[in-house]
């Protein structure tokens, strides 16, 4: 009953004003791709301090939840995960906002966030130390295979092209080496240049892998960017019967993300994979994930919202930061004076029960601030010219990708690799695999390592891998994950052959000689190759990761070079969209490398004022009068303008000023 007494004490009108406040503050930055949570977070930090200890954590928690949940609106509207936990939440969210069921994911995104974010935070309340040492029983081996588990998904959403998909996670697990390495501290694959010493960024990567196709696709016709709805709305009954519906599927995931979540440096993207994953495979329609299955965005928002609840618990219990917003948080408390550990929930209970409230408050909030925003949020996308549209984007692909670091070079590598990304992904290799990967690479590689270490000084090296209960338990959820779509897709084809009067099994797949797809997988014997010479110089601890994953890439990209001289290989199909405006792609694609090229020599105001201008012309088609464009290049400014002074004034970004400014 103490607990319930610390209610009252959240309930104030100033700190439900700040979970209020925060809360949107939160969903805002997080819809927009590369403004993550951890840079709300840290942003607000400093006006916290003057604040009554337990009503700062609650304004970080409110602004943290509602960033994790924002996340989503970019998914689903543009494609592009607004913070990396929401990447799996494109899977589906965007196929269905492109055809006309927008408003149906982000409802149903809503209601999955609110209801995982509560699990995450009463599990914060109730269980908070016993689920701690949960996080203590996980060791380097149970992280590997936790990745590999991640990994699977490959096989889930490579379905009749898998060859191409585990190619292009190998290259994903490629770029996640390059820079300093996990363990060892080699230096690899840079090209001796200092900008990839830390590493490719992560959410630069996922911008421009996702984003930037997205772009060049949404010049290159004339069809609206998404298909308006015929019911119009979010479809708040719709969504709800949906949601309860699926009210397994929405508990498994919000517990798969609150344990999750307690994992020191798991975070919310696994999480939502993970679930993602389960999701698919408890699915009696497998099939309709990757295609606009509702429960594919249920699965990954229940999860990645409650990550919140359950990586706050291994950060006030035990010290250790679930995520990066939690350390930063920490950091805070500690400012604060307050001693975290063990006794914190017995010595302050009075900031610590009051904070986990607050949360509480601050996800229910989420329910009528995200439908309010969602509502317009959809709405206005359908509504805005292409015109405008095309260069806002590619403005915030830009802004998204320069502001985690305040570097030019993370806007350049993002346009290059979404270039690159684009050619790929018209032949059939498709992105999320590469992403997969290059998420998933450096906890595998970690993981791999250290096990290898540990089971080779004390010759344990077969028991150190399989023979931990918890690893036993997720290597037969991988295999099960893995084995499932294989196995429900034959019992389908003898089903439906039964049921034709034949035996002979459906021909689900047209089988050929994919000639692009055979050139480009030569190509990528070449990186293979290189990736192996590139170990010569590496320590032992530094090359055995880089040169399996060398020899894999080698082999796969034979394989399917063998099967396609045979003519077995599937026939590629130009992805949606990819099949007119060459010109304006080229242009656009020319545009964003200018931009990016110039951003530093002429200054960052003037480059974007251009370079949105240029890419407003080759979006248009619709030849407007004076009138409209002079309406058109006012908005051009006041947002450009607008986004130059919040990241200039309010973010403190340093930004490129060159010649001009």
């Amino acid at each position: 009953m103490e607990i319930i007494g610390y209610l009252w004490d959240a309930l104030t009108p100033f700190n439900l004003m700040l979970a209020l406040v925060g809360v949107i503050l939160g969903t805002v930055v997080g819809a927009l791709p590369g403004l993550s949570a951890t840079m709300a977070v840290a942003v607000l930090v400093p006006f916290t301090f003057t604040m009554d200890p337990a009503a700062g954590l609650i304004a970080l928690g409110a602004i943290y939840t509602g960033a994790i949940y924002g996340g989503a609106y970019a998914a689903i509207l543009v494609n592009t995960p607004g913070t990396p936990s929401a990447i799996a939440t494109t899977f589906d969210g965007f196929p269905m906002a492109k055809r006309g069921d927008g408003g149906l994911a982000i409802s149903l995104a809503t209601i999955a966030s609110v209801v995982g974010g509560i699990v995450g935070a009463i599990s914060l309340l109730l269980l908070a130390p016993p689920l701690a040492r949960v996080a203590l029983a996980f060791g380097p081996t149970e992280y590997f295979w936790l990745a590999i588990f991640g990994l699977t998904l490959i096989a889930a959403l490579s379905v009749g092209n898998t060859l191409k998909g585990l190619i292009g996670a190998c290259i994903g697990l490629f770029l996640s080496m390059i820079g300093v390495a996990v363990v060892g501290g080699d230096v690899r694959y840079t090209l001796g240049m200092q900008r990839f010493l830390g590493g490719i960024d992560l959410t630069s990567a996922i911008i421009g892998l996702y984003c930037i196709p997205v772009l060049l696709d949404l010049v290159a016709t004339r069809d609206p960017h998404l298909k308006p709805a015929e019911t119009g709305g979010l479809r708040l009954p719709e969504s709800w019967r949906i949601a309860w519906a699926g009210k397994f599927n929405i508990v498994r995931s919000s517990i798969i993300g609150t344990v999750i979540g307690i994992l020191p440096g798991a975070g919310g993207s696994i999480a939502g994979l993970v679930s993602y994953t389960e999701a698919r495979r408890a699915s009696k329609t497998p099939e309709r994930f990757g295609k606009g299955a509702p429960e594919g965005v249920i699965a990954t928002e229940a999860a990645n919202n409650a990550t919140v609840g359950g990586g706050f618990i291994p950060t006030l219990v035990l010290g250790i930061p679930g995520t990066p917003p939690d350390a930063i948080i920490l950091g805070a408390l500690l400012v604060q004076g307050i001693k975290i550990g063990p006794t914190l929930f017995s010595n302050e209970a009075g900031v610590v029960y009051t904070f986990i409230w607050g949360l509480l408050i601050a996800t229910i909030l989420m329910l009528p601030i995200g439908m309010l925003l969602g509502r317009y949020a959809y709405g206005t996308m359908i509504k805005i010219p292409k015109a405008v549209l095309a260069p806002t984007v590619a403005l915030l692909t830009i802004i998204g990708s320069f502001a985690i670091h305040s570097n030019v070079d993370d806007a350049q590598l993002m346009v290059g690799l979404g270039l690159i990304a684009w050619v790929l992904a018209r032949y059939g290799f498709a992105p999320s695999p590469i992403v997969l990967g290059l998420v998933l690479g450096s906890i595998a590689e970690q993981g791999f390592v250290q096990t290898y270490l540990i089971g080779n000084a004390s010759n344990r090296l077969a028991e150190m891998f399989f023979g931990r209960p918890i690893s036993i338990g997720i290597i037969i959820a991988a295999v099960l994950t893995l084995a499932y779509p294989i196995v429900a897709e034959q019992m389908a084809k003898k089903k439906a052959a039964r049921a034709a009067g034949t035996t002979a099994p459906a021909k689900v797949t047209e089988r050929g000689r994919d000639v692009p797809g055979m050139v480009i997988c030569a190509a990528f014997v070449g990186v293979g190759v290189l990736i192996l010479l590139g170990t010569q110089s590496l320590s032992p601890l530094g090359a055995v990761f880089p040169s399996t994953i060398g020899v894999i890439l080698i082999v796969l990209s034979l394989a399917f070079i063998a099967l396609g001289l045979a003519g077995r290989t599937p026939v590629a199909v130009p992805a949606a969209g990819s099949g007119g405006g060459p010109a304006r792609r080229i242009g656009l694609g020319a545009i964003m490398l200018a931009y990016v090229v110039l951003l530093p020599v002429i200054g960052f105001f003037v480059t974007s004022l251009a370079a949105f201008f240029a890419t407003m012309v080759v979006a248009d088609y619709d030849r407007p009068g004076l009138k409209t464009w002079l309406i058109w290049a006012t908005t051009g400014v006041t947002i450009v303008a607008g986004f130059w002074w919040l990241m200039a004034n309010v973010l403190l970004l340093r930004m490129p000023n060159g010649v001009l400014f």
